[in-house]
């Protein structure tokens, strides 16, 4: 009997691999969402020519690992269901994914004010205790760069509740609170950001073929590489005077108190071109979602000239990645910051690369002028923020009657001392704190700007007056810091413009 007992149990280890040559895309979890209304991609790894099969509700679909061990399949389009279901993926093993939902899913990009957590926005309290939505799913990327794409993640879905929202990236939670209230289905947010980065960090290392856009990219590269030497340059300098002066005190017995220089800031290597979207976009990829958020631009507010070709690229790249050629893709404008320099018109000229931008199809931008905090390049009110894009999305995307824009420059017309500016999507043109117009200026033709002698609201327009003869530009909004008020009646922002290069 002995012979026979180990040969039955070869034949059964013979059976069953010692060790599954079968994955899933790490992207998929239990607690997933999935998007609704379109063919859905699920991939991932398995012995070459390995037999893969991948049931969902009512579908079982097969294919044949390839010779470099990837399958993939795609899932029939399926409508919205909230009902929680298993993903079965079947080869030499079987993976079980459960608590599945059926909706609509929007990756969230960008930097710091994108990846800002609920915990620390207004009214976090109040508002992380009203988070249960089991409904609204969360992704966060883990932080990771790579030289190369690469297919691996670290993350989970989670589910919205007031024990686990406080980590969601808060723009991406109101924006998802809003649209789940209104469409009532569930709603999915991958959250792939990471504080302090440049767009084209962001961007695929595909860029290198296209010319003119590799030049703007390295030449933002070496405006890093410049600052942090000049950085380093002043701490050495500030550190000589610093040691020269205390040797002084010590020799002079006299009491020293100046205080040693801090080390300057010493950005990462996630700001290098490409890094991040290897390590943090590729393993996403073809993941179907149904559009993307971004907010992001401060750490290319220095060179607006070139911002605009690498954030079309991004956008054109993503639609690519994804699969997506219509995907829509939305914004939100950098908002009002002082830190010192807010009479600088640098972000200015930022948020007007943002905004020609919208030439592209399926694009949108939030405006933030009225919400900025002067010292603090992180607004708190990501309510607004969210709530606005979920705006655009509703009227753009889903085709809701809601107002998403604020009042637009249309026309200036000019007379003597007198500017008359009329504006689109300005239906109860209004001020948001009942004051005057605030943040308009007028140059003549040496483009010399100086604010208004006075501005006035007139059904849906703003007529300005000014002592200069002659003028001929209007702008409004145009510093990096303007606590500017004027508004629609939805208490949607007038967009920021200028004349003076039409």
């Amino acid at each position: 009997m002995r012979p026979f007992v180990l040969l039955a149990a070869t034949l059964l280890l013979l059976a069953y691999p010692a060790s599954a040559s079968l994955t899933i895309a790490p992207v998929f979890t239990d607690h997933a969402v999935i998007q609704r209304n379109a063919p859905v991609p699920i991939w991932g790894t398995a012995t070459p020519g390995q037999h893969v099969v991948v049931k969902f509700g009512s579908q079982s679909v097969a294919t044949t690992a390839d010779a470099d061990g990837t399958w993939r399949l795609d899932l029939a389009s399926m409508e919205a269901n909230a009902e929680s279901q298993s993903l079965t993926v079947m080869g030499d093993t079987t993976i079980v994914l459960h608590d599945i939902l059926v909706g609509d899913v929007w990756l969230c990009g960008g930097q710091s004010n994108m990846e800002w957590t609920l915990q620390n926005s207004r009214d976090a309290e109040t508002e992380i205790a009203a988070a249960d939505f089991p409904l609204i799913r969360h992704f966060k990327v883990a932080k990771r760069i790579a030289a190369t794409p690469i297919t691996t993640l670290s993350g989970a879905w989670v589910a919205s509740t007031p024990a686990t929202a406080g980590h969601f990236t808060a723009v991406g939670y109101f924006f998802a609170r809003r649209l789940h209230t209104e469409l009532d289905v569930p709603i999915g947010l991958l959250n792939s950001t990471w504080g302090g980065t440049p767009v084209e960090a962001w961007l695929p290392p595909s860029l290198i073929e296209h010319p003119d856009l590799a030049v703007d990219v390295a030449s933002h590269q070496v405006k890093i590489s410049e600052g942090i030497l000049a950085g380093n340059q002043r701490y050495r300098d500030q550190l000589q005077a610093w040691t020269a002066a205390r040797q002084a005190a010590d020799e002079a017995r006299q009491p020293f108190a100046l205080e040693k220089p801090d080390r300057p800031w010493q950005p990462g290597p996630f700001k290098t071109a490409t890094v991040l979207h290897n390590g943090m976009i590729a393993p996403l990829l073809p993941y179907r979602v149904a559009g993307a958020l971004w907010y992001q631009g401060e750490g290319n507010a220095g060179q607006p000239a070139t911002y605009r070709s690498m954030f079309s690229a991004l956008i054109e790249m993503w639609r690519e990645g994804f699969e997506h050629p219509d995907l829509p893709f939305y914004w939100a404008q950098l908002a009002s910051w002082d830190n010192g320099g807010g009479d600088s018109t640098d972000w200015a000229f930022l948020r007007e690369a943002q905004h020609q931008t919208l030439e592209l199809p399926h694009t949108g931008q939030a405006i933030l002028m009225d919400i900025g905090e002067a010292h603090d390049i992180h607004p708190r009110n990501k309510q607004d923020v969210g709530d606005r894009l979920a705006r655009i999305a509703l009227a753009e995307h889903y085709g809701a009657d809601v107002a998403f824009r604020g009042p637009a420059h249309a026309t200036v017309t000019f007379k003597e001392n007198t500017a008359i500016v009329a504006f689109d999507h300005a239906a109860g043109l209004t001020t948001r704190d009942g004051d005057a117009p605030r943040g308009f200026e007028i140059a003549g033709a040496d483009q010399n700007f100086l604010p208004v002698e006075s501005a006035t609201i007139d059904g849906e327009t703003v007529v300005l007056t000014t002592l200069s003869d002659n003028p001929r530009y209007v702008r409004y909004a145009w510093r990096r810091w303007v606590d500017a008020n004027l508004q629609n009646g939805e208490g949607l922002p007038a967009e920021p413009f200028r004349t003076d290069s039409e």
